[in-house]
C-alpha cells in the first residue's frame, strides 16, 4: 500500500453503551484501550443493559479526569473514582461470554436507577481473564473487556464518505462507535487489512464487524431511525448480516495518537 494512512480520530467508551470520549491519544492494552468499556450497566437479573433496548443511554456523557469518571445526563451529574468497587464478585454475561464483574457502589447504582427509571447496577471488570471471548473464525480465545466481541473497532474515512453519499441525511462516524478512525483511499479497504502498526502498537485484523439496530440510534437525540442500516443493507449485506468497520486486536501494549501513520 503506497498511500500514507494515518489516524484521524480515537475514541473510548468507558461505560458500555453510553456516549464516548474523543481522545488525542490512548494507551492500547490487550483488553482494549485503557478505561474503554471497563464498566457496564446490568439489570436486577444481572443481565447487561444496552442502547438496543434503551436508546436514551446515548444521552449519558462521560469524562475522565484526575482519577475520576464523571457523568452528565440531562441536568443530573455524578462522579466516582475509577478505582472504586465493592469487593463482592457478580457473575454476568456479555452475549455468550461468562464475565466476572464488581459493583462500583450502591450510590452510583442508585443514581443510574433514578435516571433510567428502573433498578440497575453499574459494574466494573477488574482483571485480565475475567472475560474470555472465542473467535469462531480463528479458533482463538481473547481476553476482552465489556465490548460486544473484540477490544477494538476500526473504521476508514472513505467508508463513511461513501455511505454518506448514499444517505439523504448525513451522519457522523459516532453512529458506529469506533475506537480508531483512519484516513483511507478506498471504501472498506480496512476489511482486508492483516497486521499493521500504529505508533508503538501492532494490531491484527480479526474480522469485519456485523452491525445491529444500535447504529440507527441518533446519538445526539437518543432516537432510533431507519438509517443507516436500511441503506447499508443494500450494499453491505452478506446473507442476513450487514457489515461496517472491522474488529481488531492489539499484539502488544503502547500509546497511539491522532496523526500517527498506519504502517503495513
Amino acid at each position: 500500500m503506497s498511500a500514507v494512512y494515518s489516524v484521524k480520530e480515537i475514541y473510548i467508551y468507558p461505560i458500555k453503551s453510553l456516549a464516548g470520549i474523543s481522545c488525542k491519544d490512548a494507551v492500547a492494552q490487550e483488553m482494549g484501550f485503557e478505561n474503554d468499556r471497563r464498566w457496564m450497566l446490568i439489570d436486577a437479573d444481572n443481565q447487561m443493559i444496552t442502547q438496543r433496548e434503551h436508546p436514551i443511554m446515548s444521552q449519558f456523557y462521560p469524562q475522565i479526569a484526575d482519577g475520576k469518571l464523571s457523568l452528565v445526563f440531562e441536568e443530573q451529574q455524578h462522579e466516582f473514582s475509577i478505582d472504586e468497587y465493592i469487593n463482592a464478585k457478580i457473575e454476568t454475561t456479555v452475549w455468550d461470554d461468562k464475565t466476572e464483574v464488581f459493583e462500583v457502589s450502591k450510590n452510583t447504582s442508585k443514581w443510574f436507577s433514578d435516571c433510567l427509571g428502573f433498578e440497575c447496577k453499574l459494574v466494573k471488570i477488574n482483571n485480565l481473564g475475567d472475560r474470555r471471548h472465542e473467535s469462531s473464525k480463528l479458533k482463538e480465545t481473547f481476553n476482552v473487556s465489556l465490548a460486544d466481541g473484540y477490544p477494538y473497532l476500526l473504521v476508514g474515512t472513505e467508508s463513511m464518505d461513501v455511505l454518506n453519499d448514499k444517505l439523504e441525511q448525513k451522519i457522523t462516524v459516532k453512529r458506529f462507535r469506533p475506537n480508531i478512525v483512519i484516513n483511507t483511499e478506498n471504501a472498506h479497504e480496512e476489511d482486508n487489512f492483516t497486521t499493521f502498526k500504529i505508533g508503538e502498537v501492532e494490531f491484527k485484523n480479526i474480522k469485519i464487524c456485523e452491525r445491529c439496530i444500535m447504529v440507527n440510534n441518533d446519538p445526539e437525540k437518543g432516537i432510533v431511525k431507519k438509517e443507516p442500516l436500511k441503506t447499508l443493507s443494500k450494499y453491505r449485506r452478506v446473507g442476513n448480516a450487514v457489515f461496517f468497520g472491522t474488529n481488531i486486536v492489539s499484539l502488544n501494549s503502547g500509546i497511539i495518537s491522532v496523526g500517527d501513520e498506519v504502517v503495513f
